[in-house]
């Protein structure tokens, strides 16, 4: 009865191990839209990362693309819900993100609605996006065509929602952040210069601080950032760079400084604000 009791245990203990080591590993988030099959091509991955990332910066709600091979053994259900409790897409209490999973050799395709958008994209209105706008590219093997079909309508869909209006605080400002210090970088430079060949050194100085600070508010709200810090970046950064850069007339620290604001802007990465879901969307196959 124990050697039975015991090989029951045993063969229980091995399956579990099984599942999980047969479950496939969810990736890392970097970006809006992952292709682990390398069917999207790069500009049609930038094409829709900046589709998303516009509507981000507008709305504030959070859509991100999978695209992988196969889910297997594993359902795309359970496999989405993995991936969204994993990335937490969409903004923390709001849970405004929305995933598309696409699982190419397995034909088969999911929507995976966090709880704040389960009203606007209830199960019956997601699996019509899949069905009937989306599967019709598949078919076509138009995969790029067919996301992207999905991806607006799901934007047409959300944007009609009252929805808290974007913090300037989510993971994807990053990019909106980074324009901004790249724009008025060049505008304390212009703005000095000018300034200073009008009224002299002195004068020049505290008219290009005041107009840096009306122009980094103007910034921050055409990029839906947040207008105060915006300000006092500015004012900063004018001081910083009157003092280390402009006043030095340094050509090649202009050059620098370029530079590094490039390589800050291709190294920012994205990411969920701490969305929640709880099973809402649906799923097809072609």
């Amino acid at each position: 009865m124990l050697i039975k009791f015991r090989y029951t245990v045993g063969l229980g203990l091995l399956l579990f191990m099984t599942t999980l080591w047969a479950e496939i590993a969810i990736p890392q988030l970097s970006q809006r839209v992952t292709d682990l099959t390398g069917t999207l091509t790069a500009e049609q991955i930038v094409a829709l990362d900046t589709k998303l990332a516009a509507f981000e910066t507008k709305k504030g709600s959070q859509i991100a693309v999978l695209m992988l091979p196969s889910t297997q053994p594993e359902d795309i259900a359970a496999y989405s819900i993995r991936v969204a409790d994993a990335w937490k897409i969409g903004r923390e209490k709001v849970d405004d993100g929305v995933i598309l999973i696409v699982a190419k050799d397995d034909r088969k395709s999911r929507l995976e609605v966090g709880r704040g958008l389960e009203g606007v994209i209830p199960d019956a209105i997601a699996k019509r996006v899949l069905a009937e706008t989306m599967k019709p590219h598949f078919k076509n093997e138009d995969y790029a065509g067919g996301i992207d079909a999905g991806v607006t309508q799901i934007i047409g869909l959300i944007e009609g929602e009252t929805l808290p209006a974007p913090s300037g605080e989510t993971s994807g400002a990053g990019d909106g952040f980074d324009t901004f210090l790249i724009i008025l970088f060049f505008c304390c430079i212009v703005i000095d210069l000018l300034f200073s060949s009008l009224f002299g050194k002195g004068i020049g100085a505290v008219l290009s601080g005041i107009s840096i600070g009306g122009i980094s508010a103007l910034i921050a709200f055409f990029l839906a950032l947040d207008i105060g810090l915006a300000v006092i970046i500015g004012v900063v950064m004018f001081v910083i760079l009157k003092l280390f850069y402009i006043s030095g007339g340094n050509s090649g620290g202009g050059g620098s400084w370029g530079s590094s604001g490039s390589s800050g802007s291709s190294s920012s990465s994205w990411g969920g604000g701490g969305g929640g879901f709880s099973g809402g969307g649906a799923s097809d196959s072609w």
